[in-house]
């Protein structure tokens, strides 16, 4: 009776502190706030720290743990224990406790964010999450990106795989409104992305002149990547709105390379610090949700004239629709301002495509008559712009005809008709008036 007891009490305490230890994604607080961060060694912990710091000093709770640690989880009672995961263990072969390649992108296909930082020793375990978020390392596992016109300058010739980059994406969303002045270094593995893939997206891209091969041999053959086709940081939006970034150099996350001055080849200008902390901490906050987060509310449909939402429309009624988008600024939720929002009233194909206007403070609204047509509708919202959680709204509403009261008495494209009509029935008078009495 006592061992029921205690189970008893141990279960409730358990469900009490369910929804305490599962601080999960929140429409209206939507940035990610507790971070599972997966070493290899404890050391990166200290080595890396002035980006966790960045991350700790925006209210984000790190989770430190070693990667192979038996008891590590990312749910717990079907319930996601985390808002993230990040994976600086580039050389791990197998995680801990219940992680694995399934769990962990099953973790991204329910919403949540991932940053994956990877090395020239990236196991196979990494490469193979990377693949499935859209990248594709290079398959020479000892091959590092080199490039003999925009590297580091430094005091000691080294093999140039210390790259000075600056070809960064056009993008304040994601990377900020303030110019990124110093190059970013890295040294690391390059991989691709499918070109025609929307949801991959370059961040940060080699110049024309590097190439992916073993620094320690030579070139018996042409090197498979080459030139801005490779890709140093990716990101990957999903269509579920999760973020991922991934990264080929783990060196380019830690304190030496924040730290560091850069001159990049070929340039006068020598910069006293690389920008690798301000492109991280702004790339971070998008990662996160910080920024460019957009949310749809008071979505409203009515007849011209009306306030209240019917069941129905009749064909050629005249309707008006509203809505308001907000953008997270990573502390509250601001008015959205674009003139690209786009309207469908959809079946089988749009019937009307409208681009909606807005009163420049979140509130898009526009105004059409519905369409000779009747059957089930869709008032149908797709927004995807570069950098923005894509809004995917829709409502179905039927349309119907005229009801056969509702018809005009006289339709009066129906004169000409009415007339004939009227004048063969005088006609036919006068023929027989004259018919009859004609002798």
């Amino acid at each position: 009776m006592s061992k029921l007891v205690h189970l008893l009490g141990f279960v409730t305490l358990n469900v009490f502190l369910l929804p305490f230890l599962c601080k999960s994604f929140s429409p209206e607080t939507p940035t990610d706030r507790r971070v599972l961060v997966l070493l290899d060694d404890l050391a990166i912990q200290s080595s890396h720290s002035l980006f966790f710091k960045s991350l700790q000093s925006r209210g984000f709770d790190l989770d430190f743990k070693l990667a192979y640690d038996p008891k590590i989880s990312l749910q717990r009672y079907g319930q996601y224990l985390y808002d993230a995961l990040i994976l600086f263990s580039p050389t791990i072969e197998g995680f801990g406790g219940s992680i694995d390649q399934a769990a962990i992108l099953d973790f991204v296909d329910s919403g949540h964010d991932l940053i994956i930082g990877a090395d020239a020793n990236a196991s196979d375990l990494i490469r193979e999450i990377a693949t499935e978020c859209g990248v594709d390392f290079d398959e020479d596992s000892n091959a590092l990106v080199i490039d003999h016109t925009s590297y580091a300058v430094s005091d000691t010739e080294g093999d140039h795989t210390l790259i000075a980059s600056d070809d960064f994406i056009n993008s304040n969303v994601i990377l900020g409104s303030k110019k990124i002045e110093a190059p970013v270094l890295f040294q690391g593995i390059g991989h691709t992305i499918n070109p025609t893939s929307s949801l991959v997206l370059k961040v940060l891209s080699a110049s024309p002149s590097a190439y992916s091969a073993n620094p320690k041999s030579k070139l018996s053959s042409p090197p498979s990547l080459t030139g801005s086709a490779i890709s140093l940081v990716s990101i990957v939006q999903a269509r579920n709105n999760a973020r991922v970034l991934i990264s080929g150099s783990l060196s380019i996350f830690s304190n030496r390379f924040f730290r560091s001055g850069v001159q990049k080849a070929g340039s006068a200008i020598k910069h006293e610090k690389s920008g690798n902390e301000q492109f991280l901490t702004e790339l971070s906050k998008w990662v996160f949700h910080e920024r460019g987060h957009l949310k749809a509310v008071n979505v409203r449909h009515h007849k011209v004239g009306e306030a209240d939402e019917p069941a129905v429309y009749r064909i050629n009624d005249d309707l008006e629709y509203s809505i308001d988008i907000y953008e997270w600024s990573g502390t509250s939720w601001e008015p959205y301002v674009a003139d690209d929002v786009q309207l469908q009233f959809y079946m089988m194909s749009p019937y009307v495509l409208k681009t909606l206007s807005t009163d420049q403070k979140g509130h898009y609204f526009t105004s059409f008559k519905v369409p000779d047509v009747y059957g089930v509708f869709q008032f149908k919202v797709e927004y995807n712009r570069l950098g923005y959680t894509s809004l995917s709204l829709s409502k179905q509403i039927p349309v119907r005809p005229f009801r056969h009261n509702e018809y005009e008495r006289f339709i009066p494209a129906a004169y000409p008709y009415y007339g004939a009509a009227f004048s063969m029935m005088a006609g036919f008078f006068v023929f027989t008036a004259i018919y009859l009495y004609n002798k």
